[in-house]
C-alpha cells in the first residue's frame, strides 16, 4: 500500500504523541500475561477510575502479585492530582508521618522529578522541602503533567510485567449484579464507541463520585445527612437533603505575560456570572481583589520588601518562575481554585446524565468567565488600568486546548452505606467521651490529619462551617469497617465513597486520605484472595484482622498516630495562619529563600 506524505506526516506525529501518552502506553499492555483480552476481560482485581484512590489501589493489589484492569474515563490517570489540577490538600505533618509509605513516595518523585529535568537554582535543588510552585496552601505544588509522569514511573515496572493494564478514556455504563456479587463491569470506550465487558473478583469503585454504587443499586447515600441520623452537630437539622453537596470548580491554568494580548473570546455565560452573587460572601461573585498582590497581600497586610507576598496569584501556583534558573520561564504558571469559580449553581451526584452535563458545562463557563473577567475587568493597583490581558490561558498543562482541566475537581462522591459509618462525634475534642481524643478504631486501616473541610453555601444565620469549625476536631484514624458495604461482598470503595458522612467526607477527601483508602481497599482485595475470604470476615476474625494488618504495617501503612501526638486536625494552611499566627513561618521553598 502506498503512503503519501501527508499520511506519513500525521503517523509520524501519532507516534511522537504515543511515546509520552499513558493511553498509548496501557493500550499496548492489554495483550499480556494473566488479562485475558477482546472484548471481555478478566483479572483478578478490577478498579473503575484513575482517580489518586484508583492508583493506590492498584499500585497495592500489583504489589501483593495480582493481575489489575484500572480504567480511566479521561487521557490522564490520577485524579485530583493531575486531571483535576490541585496541588496537593495535606495536614502540617506530612512531611514527617501521617501519610502511607507509597504515598510519601509520590511526593518524593515529584521533587526529584523537578531536580532531574529542570533548571533549579542552587538554592533550590538544594531546599529538601522544594516547594515548585511555591504556594502558599500546600508545601507541595507541581504542574499536573509532572503528577502524571511521577504516577507512571511508579506504575511502569507493573505495567511491563503484565501485572496491571490501563484502560484511558473508558466510562463506566452499567453494572451485572447477582445477588450480593458484583460479576462485571461494562465500560464504553468514548473515542471509539466500542464496549468492553470487565470482570474480576474483586471490583473497586475509585470513579469521582461513586458511579457504581447507582449503577449496581448498592445501598448508598448522596447529600447531606440529617442531625436526627448521625447526631453530628453540623448535618442538617430538618431533614436529609440528597442535594446539599459540596460545591465543585472546573480548574484552569494560566500564566501572565505582560504587554502581550492573550484575551479570549467573550465566554457564553459571562453575563450571567458577571452578575451573579456569591454564596459565601453575598458580594459580587467573579472580582478578586489585588490579584498580584501590589498593594496588600491577602490578609490586608503590607509586605516588606523581598518577602513573600501571599496574594491570589500564588495562592495554588503550581510553577513558580523564581525557583529556576533567571530566564528558564517567561512567567508563573497558576491556576485559580477560589470561591469565585466555585460552582454551586447544581450538583453532580444522584442526577441524570443530562443533568450532571449542564451541570460540568455550566462550571466551564463559570472559570470562562472568570478568566475573561481577569482578563478585562479586574483592576490593576499598579497601573490604575482594568484587566490583565497578558493573562494567557495554558491550556497544555492539562492537555487540553482550552486552559480547562480535564475533569473538575470534584468534593464529594456517593458514600456506600457500610458496616461502619464515621460521624463527625467520634473525633470531636468538645464532646464528653471524645474530650481526651477521637475513638480508637481496633480495625483501623490509616489515617487522616486534616480538618473539616466544608465547600457549601453559608447556612442562614452562621459563618462558614470551614472556620466556624476550626480547632474542634481530632486527626482521626480511618476504620476498615468503613470499607466494607453493609451487602455487597466483593465491591469496595477506593476514593471519596467510603462509610463517612457529608460531613466527615470534608476531612477524608484530601489528597493523602484518598490515597490510602485506595491502597487499603487494593491491599484487602488482594488479601482476600490470598486467604479465600470475604472483606467482613477479616474485619471480624480476629487472627486475619490482625493479619491484615500487620500486612498493611509491613508496605508501610500507619495505622495510627506516633504516641504523644494528640493535636487538632489542620490543613496546612489553617496550621500556620491560625495555630502558628506567623504567615511567614510556613512557606516552604521560595520564600524561606527571598527573607
Amino acid at each position: 500500500m502506498k503512503t503519501s506524505r501527508r499520511s506519513f506526516l500525521k503517523s509520524a506525529a501519532a507516534l511522537s504523541v504515543a511515546a509520552t501518552s499513558p493511553a498509548v502506553l496501557t493500550r499496548a499492555a492489554t495483550g499480556t500475561a494473566g488479562v485475558k483480552t477482546g472484548r471481555e476481560l478478566k483479572a483478578d482485581v478490577l478498579i473503575i477510575g484513575g482517580s489518586l484512590g484508583g492508583i493506590a489501589a492498584a499500585l497495592a493489589a500489583a504489589r501483593m502479585g495480582r493481575t489489575v484492569i484500572l480504567t480511566e474515563e479521561t487521557e490522564w490517570i490520577g485524579g485530583q492530582a493531575t486531571t483535576q489540577g490541585v496541588p496537593l490538600d495535606e495536614h502540617p505533618w506530612i512531611e514527617d508521618f501521617g501519610r502511607t509509605r507509597s504515598y510519601a513516595a509520590f511526593r518524593t518523585g515529584v521533587r526529584e522529578f523537578y531536580r532531574r529535568h529542570y533548571p533549579l537554582t542552587a538554592a533550590a535543588r538544594a531546599d529538601r522541602y522544594l516547594n515548585p510552585g511555591a504556594a502558599w496552601v500546600t508545601a507541595l505544588a507541581y504542574e499536573p503533567r509532572v503528577g502524571l509522569a511521577v504516577l507512571n514511573e511508579m506504575l511502569a515496572p507493573h505495567l511491563s510485567a503484565g501485572r496491571i493494564v490501563i484502560l484511558t478514556r473508558h466510562q463506566p455504563v452499567a453494572v451485572a449484579m447477582t445477588g450480593d456479587y458484583a460479576k462485571a463491569v461494562t465500560v464504553l470506550d468514548t473515542h471509539t464507541g466500542a464496549r468492553r465487558i470487565l470482570s474480576a473478583p474483586y471490583i473497586l469503585d475509585a470513579t469521582e463520585l461513586g458511579e457504581l454504587l447507582e449503577l449496581g443499586r448498592i445501598e448508598h447515600v448522596v447529600g447531606a445527612e440529617s442531625q436526627a441520623e448521625t447526631g453530628e452537630p453540623n448535618a442538617l437539622e430538618g431533614p436529609a437533603n440528597p442535594r446539599d453537596q459540596m460545591g465543585f470548580t472546573h480548574c484552569l491554568a494560566m500564566d501572565h505575560l505582560p504587554g502581550e494580548e492573550h484575551v479570549i473570546e467573550k465566554p457564553r455565560d459571562y453575563d450571567f456570572w458577571r452578575k451573579a452573587v456569591s454564596a459565601h460572601s453575598g458580594r459580587p461573585k467573579l472580582p478578586v481583589n489585588d490579584l498580584f498582590g501590589h498593594e496588600r497581600d491577602y490578609f490586608g497586610r503590607t509586605v516588606a520588601p523581598k518577602s513573600y507576598m501571599a496574594c491570589p496569584w500564588n495562592f495554588r501556583r503550581f510553577l513558580c518562575r523564581t525557583n529556576f534558573e533567571p530566564g528558564a520561564f517567561p512567567s508563573d504558571i497558576t491556576t485559580p481554585i477560589w470561591g469565585q469559580n466555585e460552582y454551586h449553581d447544581g450538583v453532580l451526584c444522584g442526577t441524570s446524565a443530562a443533568e450532571r452535563r449542564r451541570h460540568m458545562d455550566g462550571a466551564r463557563q463559570l472559570s470562562l468567565s472568570l478568566l475573561y473577567w481577569l482578563q478585562t475587568e479586574a483592576p490593576d493597583p499598579a497601573t490604575g488600568r482594568s484587566g490583565f490581558p497578558g493573562l494567557r490561558p495554558r491550556g497544555d498543562v492539562f492537555g487540553t486546548a482550552d486552559g480547562l482541566a480535564q475533569y473538575p475537581y470534584i468534593r464529594e462522591s456517593a458514600r456506600i452505606r457500610a458496616e461502619l459509618t464515621v460521624v463527625e462525634t467520634m473525633f470531636r475534642n468538645d464532646r464528653a467521651a471524645t474530650r481526651h481524643g477521637p475513638v480508637k478504631f481496633p480495625d483501623s486501616i490509616g489515617v487522616g490529619g486534616y480538618r473539616i473541610d466544608i465547600h457549601k453555601p453559608v447556612r442562614k444565620g452562621t459563618g462558614g462551617m470551614t472556620e466556624s469549625n476550626h480547632g474542634k476536631h481530632w486527626c482521626q484514624q480511618i476504620p476498615l469497617g468503613a470499607l466494607i458495604p453493609v451487602r455487597v461482598e466483593n465491591l469496595l470503595p477506593a476514593c471519596k465513597n467510603l462509610g463517612v458522612t457529608s460531613v466527615v467526607n470534608g476531612a477524608f477527601r484530601l489528597h493523602p486520605n484518598e490515597w490510602n483508602i485506595g491502597e487499603a481497599a487494593g491491599a484487602l482485595a488482594a488479601y482476600c484472595l490470598r486467604r479465600n475470604l470475604r472483606p467482613r470476615q477479616v474485619r471480624n476474625t480476629p487472627a486475619q484482622l490482625a493479619d491484615f494488618q500487620a500486612e498493611l504495617v509491613r508496605q508501610g501503612v500507619e495505622l495510627d498516630w506516633p504516641a504523644g501526638h494528640r493535636e487538632t486536625a489542620r490543613s496546612y494552611y489553617s496550621h500556620h495562619n491560625i495555630e502558628l499566627k506567623d504567615i511567614d513561618a510556613f512557606y516552604f521553598g521560595e520564600a524561606s529563600r527571598l527573607k
